[in-house]
């Protein structure tokens, strides 16, 4: 009898364990973590030169670039909107912060303002194309996305800019994003841009207004919100953490190339709706976005592993995305019976 009541107990102490989690993070968010959990799994399995510390570096390194675009993204899609400019304006900003480093000889901290600067602007222009001028994110921002691919190629003469290398006068700024040890801290910067997205997101009237516009765009326009305010914060929100990701992306990899940048906007895209935000708006989570970049740079690092060629992993991550897509629309058909 004793033993039936203890073995209840744990019962009773487990499911509350689970629940209390369940009830921290979110069901949906539990899930993919999940998954998440279980691809690495399966790539460790499959190759245990996958478990080396080399790939998981390799993993991180690929993680907060693209997890930078991935969480400005994330705002605009909560307001059912879509931004295609973030790869070619990270790009474009980062190749205007190497010509007034290299050709200007600007101070560093200099061109790496002038990065944030470039980056916003464009998520600026985005904004008043999408909210005020009400053109169709998809056109307005394919629009910015070849213009700042062009920009970068006639601002920088066609030219790979390079950035300083760790060691020189201005190598802290790629020991910001790589420790001694080779471990990419760039991560940690991510950890804390992902908390603060999540304190606007949740925790703010801006955030609160984004979830809105994304679920009833009309109702939130007769409630007296400033909707063409709040959907334009978005673009420019995302224009900032482009900015950012063409920081870390340009210590990482220490040179950039005019005209680059094109399918970084398609990762961070999947990531964000992999992560269980909904394209049709209102719905998503900054913690959803985190693992579905780490979800996705898995996929990207691991597929090597079992000896796919590039072409089955493009294959493979756009299957995911359309998955996670399908998954998402019949998730809102049955919320909507």
């Amino acid at each position: 009898m004793e033993n039936t009541l203890e073995k209840n107990s744990l019962e009773h102490q487990n499911k509350s364990g689970l629940k209390k989690l369940v009830d921290k993070i979110g069901l949906q968010q539990l899930i993919i973590l999940i998954v998440l959990f279980l691809i690495y799994g399966f790539f460790s399995m499959m190759s245990p030169a996958f478990r080396s510390t080399s790939t998981l570096t390799s993993i991180l390194d690929a993680s907060y670039y693209v997890g930078f675009l991935a969480l400005g993204v994330t705002f605009v899609i909560i307001t059912g909107g879509i931004d295609l400019s973030i790869g070619t304006n990270m790009m474009c900003a980062a190749i205007t912060g190497g010509v007034i480093y290299n050709q200007l000889r600007a101070p560093l901290w200099v061109a790496l303002l002038a990065i944030l600067a470039v980056a916003t602007f464009f998520g600026l222009v985005n904004g008043i194309l999408v909210a005020k001028l009400r053109l169709p994110a998809f056109i307005a921002t394919l629009g910015t996305m070849m213009i700042t691919r062009g920009l970068s190629s006639i601002v920088s003469n066609v030219q790979t800019e390079t950035f300083p290398l760790r060691g020189g006068p201005d190598g802290w700024y790629k020991s910001i994003f790589r420790t001694a040890g080779n471990f990419p801290t760039g991560i940690i910067l991510l950890i804390v841009m992902a908390i603060l997205a999540t304190v606007i997101l949740m925790k703010t009237k801006l955030g609160r207004y984004i979830f809105a516009i994304g679920s009833n765009r009309e109702a939130t326009r007769l409630s007296g919100i400033n909707i063409v305010k709040v959907e334009a914060s978005t673009y420019v929100i995302a224009g900032f953490f482009a900015g950012l990701a063409a920081i870390a992306y340009a210590a990482t990899y220490t040179t950039v190339m005019p005209g680059g940048g094109s399918g970084f906007e398609l990762d961070a895209i999947a990531a964000v709706v992999v992560g269980g935000t909904s394209l049709a708006g209102g719905v998503g989570s900054i913690l959803g976005t985190v693992i579905g970049v780490f979800i996705m740079t898995v996929l990207k690092v691991g597929l090597p592993y079992i000896d796919l060629q590039p072409h089955y992993q493009i294959f493979i991550t756009g299957f995911v995305v359309i998955l996670a897509v399908y998954i998402d629309i019949y998730r809102n058909k049955k919320l909507n019976k």
